[in-house]
């Protein structure tokens, strides 16, 4: 009884903490967001916006539409890995769904309630989705793991003077990044024990073949993500700078809880990018990142959450 009283306040303290945190968040990142803003030309960001050529627009559909089909990949291993039988017809357009939520709202809304919610109603039991949504994670932080801690060790991301963490420090963090990585992938191929149970759950290390697919199409979406920002950007910036700035920018928004990381991406990209990219054009670049990668999908899935809601029942009768 003693345990769990002293686990009882110690989870408090804790919502607490993060609560004090996302507080602390939601009012800093609009303050430095200001400052970044307060003397922006928007007349000048609006013509940047107007003065897109139309096969630049749709090359970013395009590799907006690739992005999320290898994102779909990833519930697609997690198939393979538990053995269910769901139509991969069926998975791609849930995955698309709870992709286009997660990033808009947050990950307890699109990669959690809707994930089991839809794969529920298609008739998958609980410890099933577990697993499929446990390496689903797994495999995206696995391809940030490989790929940011690659383009951060490489000293491709120069910090301006004066941050707590400098350019060296970010170099080793790279380092580290990709040793987790690695221990990961050494953990698939020669742990002896495969299988932990949790709180009912069973999880169970994949092969190493699968993990190095992971780690693969995990740092492939990332890539593709930096490619768009990459594309709507003036010419001369340097992709693998755009790609590590989105990393830096995206485990940032994951520890200040604002959905879609909402002033997050553009604080940063605005501070590591200032000096070699006018503040308009980089301005008008995320915003055409944000409406292409985020809110068209979300129209998108919109509709296709509707369709699967109402066609789940005559579905899950089809997979019997």
């Amino acid at each position: 009884m003693s345990d769990t009283g002293a686990e009882r306040p110690a989870s408090h303290r804790m919502r607490w903490v993060k609560g004090g945190l996302t507080l602390f968040f939601l009012i800093l990142i609009p303050a430095l967001l200001y400052l970044q803003l307060r003397n922006t030309d928007w007349q000048e960001v609006s013509t940047a916006l107007r003065d897109y050529p139309w096969w630049i627009l749709l090359a970013g559909v395009g590799i907006a539409l690739l992005s999320y089909l290898n994102y779909s990949c990833y519930d697609l291993l997690g198939r393979y890995y538990t053995g269910h039988r769901l139509p991969v017809r069926q998975v791609i357009p849930l995955v698309f769904v709870c992709y286009a939520f997660n990033l808009n709202l947050n990950a307890l809304v699109g990669g959690v309630a809707l994930r089991y919610r839809l794969y529920t109603r298609l008739g998958l039991d609980i410890p099933t989705i577990t697993r499929i949504f446990s390496l689903s994670i797994i495999t995206n932080w696995l391809g940030y793991l490989w790929l940011g801690g690659t383009v951060f060790a490489l000293g491709m991301v120069r910090l301006p003077e004066g941050w707590n963490i400098g350019t060296t420090s970010l170099r080793l963090i790279g380092v580290a990044m990709m040793l987790v990585a690695l221990t990961y992938l050494l953990a698939c191929a020669f742990s002896p024990r495969r299988r932990w149970h949790i709180r009912g759950h069973s999880i169970e290390l994949p092969h190493w073949r699968l993990a190095l697919v992971q780690a693969a199409v995990g740092a492939f979406n990332w890539s593709l993500m930096a490619l768009l920002i990459w594309l709507l950007l003036p010419e001369g910036v340097f992709y693998p700078t755009v790609l590590g700035i989105l990393m830096i920018s995206s485990i940032a928004g994951a520890i200040a809880h604002i959905p879609a990381g909402l002033g997050v991406l553009e604080t940063i990209f605005l501070t590591l990018l200032q000096g070699q990219v006018a503040k308009s054009a980089l301005l008008a670049a995320l915003i055409g990142y944000r409406a292409i990668y985020f809110l068209l999908p979300l129209c998108i899935a919109l509709t296709v959450y509707l369709v699967l809601e109402k066609r789940a029942k005559a579905m899950r009768s089809a997979n019997v």
